[in-house]
This record gives C-alpha cells, sequence and structure tokens, in this order.
C-alpha cells in the first residue's frame, strides 16, 4: 500500500461496469481515498460522468465531477488534447475528493467543449500526473492472442503497441491497449486492461503481489 500512497491511481470506467450488481467499486474508491491513494475517474460519457458521481456520493461524499473546461484542464489541440493542466486535479485528490472528468476537450475559441475519446483522457491524465496505475476497465478483461485465445498477462508497451494495430482485435480494446502503451511509454509506472465487473478489481494489485488481466509495463514479468 505504501508504494501507492500519495501518487495518482486513474481508472478508465464506464457506467455498466461501475453499476453492476455485486459490483464493490464504489467502496473500493473509498478505501483508496482513505489509503491516501488519489483515484482519477474518467467516464466514457458525460451522462456516465454525472452517474458515476451521483453512484460514488452515495457511499461517501468525496466525489466530484469535471469537463474538459474546468480550470482548463483539457485543453484541445488538433482534435485531440494538450498540455494537461494538473492543478485542478491535484488540489481535489490532495483534499481527499475523488474527481470523475467527462471525456471533453475545451474549446479555447469555441463556445462548446468537444468530445474526445476516454481512453486518451485517461491516457493523457495518467501521463501529466505520472500515475502509479493507470487501469482500463474492458468487459473482455484483458488482451488475448488473437492466435491461441489465451490471455496475455503481460506486455511491454512495444508488444501492446503491436497487438492495437491487429484488427482481429475488437475496436474498443484496441485503442485501450493503445492508450495503456502510450501512457507507460510517458512516464505511468503501469497500466492495466482488467474487467471491472469483477470484485475488488480496483484494488487488488494494491493489496497483493498479483495482478487481473493484461498488464503493460517497461518490461515483462514472468514471476
Amino acid at each position: 500500500m505504501e508504494a501507492f500512497a500519495g501518487k495518482a491511481f486513474v481508472v478508465r470506467v464506464d457506467e455498466a461496469t461501475a453499476f453492476a450488481g455485486d459490483s464493490t467499486f464504489f467502496d473500493d474508491l473509498a478505501f483508496l481515498a482513505r489509503e491516501r491513494v488519489h483515484p482519477i475517474l474518467v467516464a466514457a460519457t458525460p451522462r456516465a460522468s454525472r452517474a458515476l458521481v451521483r453512484g460514488m456520493n452515495r457511499t461517501a461524499n468525496i466525489a466530484v465531477g469535471l469537463s474538459g473546461s474546468d480550470a482548463a484542464m483539457l485543453p484541445g489541440a488538433g482534435g485531440g488534447i494538450g498540455k494537461v493542466q494538473t492543478g485542478i486535479l491535484q488540489t481535489l485528490t490532495g483534499a481527499g475528493y475523488i474527481p470523475v472528468i467527462e471525456p471533453t476537450a475545451f474549446a479555447v475559441f469555441g463556445e462548446n467543449d468537444a468530445p474526445v475519446d476516454a481512453d486518451d483522457v485517461a491516457r493523457a491524465i495518467a501521463s501529466a500526473t505520472e500515475a502509479v496505475r493507470a487501469i482500463f476497465f474492458h468487459a473482455l478483461g484483458g488482451v488475448s492472442d488473437p492466435k491461441t485465445e489465451a490471455l496475455i498477462t503481460d506486455l511491454t508497451p512495444a508488444e501492446a503497441l503491436a497487438m492495437a494495430d491487429d484488427e482481429r482485435l475488437p475496436g474498443d480494446l484496441r485503442t485501450a491497449i493503445r492508450a495503456a502503451a502510450l501512457g507507460v511509454r510517458a512516464g505511468v509506472s503501469a497500466a492495466q486492461i482488467v474487467d471491472g465487473r469483477i470484485a475488488h478489481a480496483a484494488v487488488v494489485e494494491v493489496l497483493t503481489s498479483h495482478h487481473l488481466g493484461t498488464r503493460v509495463t517497461g518490461s515483462v514479468f514472468t514471476g
């Protein structure tokens, strides 16, 4: 637990996962916050972001919804995301709150925020905050070898980027794989693709030496 204390812990979550019947997600987040880990959630849509805030605050009054324009956190740049302004995230997490971010970018010269990919938002925020983990929830629970269908437990960023180009894999999984790889290359300690509906999926690695799903790190771990 000490290795995670005081550090950002980014989770890209979807509404269906968070509200699954036997989900422990909100309790797990409250536990992390009490243990001085700094969870930051990225929702799949603005509507999902609002639902997550409401759901979290029924467990503990610590969730705060943010858009890309709040404190100019996610400035738009070339159809994507520019340099993330982390000040508001540091203020909230340092005070014990959990930011819940909708996937929108601040349109500096426009009237409305622009939609951006949630995986890319999670990658950008995890990189900017030097997160100890970036977790991407996906119903498949990780990356399987297209030939053998066996779950791949560990990938290097280079291996993950190669998998992200494999059209035999679902498009939304490939997007998550690419974001995980790029996040690690930008300084995130490790990124994981897991099934968030599994009990305590967000905290398994915090509490034990094991991990679920597929982990992307700077090197392949065999232990």
